[in-house]
């Protein structure tokens, strides 16, 4: 997903001073403020406006569930251990499970510690009424011919994503809406990657028929495929996590991390929620920004995160992060992203540089990626390289010809 678009240097023509010299705090300072001022040229103040705030149908099925009962007893917080919530469900029969499903399928889709199979289930009926709904909407006189086209827009997403063997494991459909779809048998995995997109990510953006492997359900399935092709004998399962609500273009949300702190503390309930022993976590552009932020707090059981793409992780080095996860980076010399100022001034920015040699990062090869949203393009080493992060396979991780050491010991980390 594109976070940000190519920004000339404000200060094009006049060199920096390098990063020991005096007054370089100065012209940190003198080059943010004028990204802000394109920023805010370029969006005005709209990116802050832009937030879903109404209600919607998740939160009137919340209401409705916290008022019901199963089996004589109060159904569990969603916000909950997910242990408790596995408890809750394994006490229940198959038929009073399926019909708490039906009768709330909007947060036992999304609830964490449900049965996986049940919550595939219950998104398909969410799904299958929200179809319904925007179908009514397409034909609706009242709506503006501009309301019309988004209705059916978000009705044929919706058929999409009800296709056969389609596994997904959370969906709300309030604002822009937000997904995670399954790739592989998850209650079998013994190594689950999870893939965080970046900005612009919605339903609608979900997947596409152009350029597929810059969408997350398409990044995912790469991913997922390669997996199987380096390593058939491991069980291994990818998952499209869009299930947060991202930046929308370039705008004041993209260049601050209020989104990617929300964001964040999902990241960290749904992958609490998982019962993998082994977690990789792979985080394109902003959504490198997400996996920074939910570091510090995420369970021992994530043993690698990987940036590419990054506009920045939100420190300054990677033992800030607080993790005891490998930490890898990759971007291709083509991206620009690099052009994206690296630094964090009054909230704006989002830090270091993940690529930088001083970062601490594992830095991968990313041969043949393409630009920004190339990474996860069939046939690019970038993808070989997360394969064998996931399948855990480090032995065959290609370095950037900038980093022979990547796979040995960069800031303490072992392998």
């Amino acid at each position: 997903m594109t976070s940000f678009p190519a920004l000339s240097n404000p200060l094009s023509g006049s060199a920096l001073p390098h990063a020991g010299a005096p007054g370089t705090a100065f012209w940190r300072t003198v080059l943010a403020l004028a990204v802000v001022l394109v920023l805010l040229a370029t969006t005005g103040w709209t990116a802050i406006r832009d937030h879903d705030t109404a209600p919607g149908p998740y939160a009137a099925d919340l209401i409705a569930w916290k008022k019901d009962s199963a089996a004589g007893r109060q159904l569990p917080d969603p916000q909950g251990k997910p242990g408790a919530v596995a408890g809750f469900f394994h006490s229940l029969t198959p038929g009073q499970q399926q019909r708490l499903a039906d009768r709330h399928p909007l947060v036992v889709g999304n609830l964490g510690g449900a049965p996986v199979g049940l919550r595939y289930r219950a998104n398909h009926k969410a799904l299958t009424q929200a179809r319904d709904i925007e179908r009514e909407r397409m034909r609706d006189q009242r709506l503006t011919d501009d309301g019309r086209r988004i209705a059916s827009e978000r009705m044929h997403r919706f058929e999409s994503l009800l296709q056969p063997g389609r596994q997904i494991l959370a969906f709300d459909p309030t604002g822009r809406g937000r997904a995670a779809e399954v790739f592989g048998d998850l209650g079998r995995a013994q190594r689950v990657s999870v893939v965080v997109p970046g900005v612009d990510t919605d339903l609608l953006t979900f997947e596409k028929s152009d350029r597929p492997y810059s969408a997350p359900a398409g990044m995912a399935r790469a991913l997922q495929d390669r997996q199987r092709t380096a390593a058939p004998h491991t069980a291994t399962a990818t998952i499209a996590w869009a299930d947060y609500t991202a930046p929308t273009g370039l705008g004041v949300d993209a260049a601050s991390g209020n989104l990617a702190a929300d964001g964040a503390q999902r990241l960290r309930d749904f992958v609490r929620g998982l019962r993998s022993p082994h977690i990789a976590l792979f985080c394109h552009s902003y959504g490198s920004v997400v996996c920074g932020d939910a570091a510090d707090r995420l369970p021992s059981r994530v043993t690698d995160i990987a940036v590419s793409g990054s506009p920045g992780m939100r420190v300054d080095h990677a033992d800030d992060l607080g993790t005891r996860a490998n930490i890898w980076a990759v971007r291709d010399e083509d991206d620009w992203i690099a052009d994206v100022p690296h630094m964090e001034v009054g909230g704006l920015g989002h830090g270091a540089d993940p690529v930088s040699p001083g970062f601490g990062a594992r830095r991968l090869s990313a041969q043949g990626a393409l630009g920004h949203t190339g990474y996860y393009v069939p046939g690019t080493r970038s993808l070989d390289n997360f394969a064998g992060i996931a399948t855990g396979s480090y032995e065959t991780v290609s370095c950037a010809t900038s980093d022979p050491g990547c796979v040995g010991s960069p800031a303490g980390r072992t392998l």
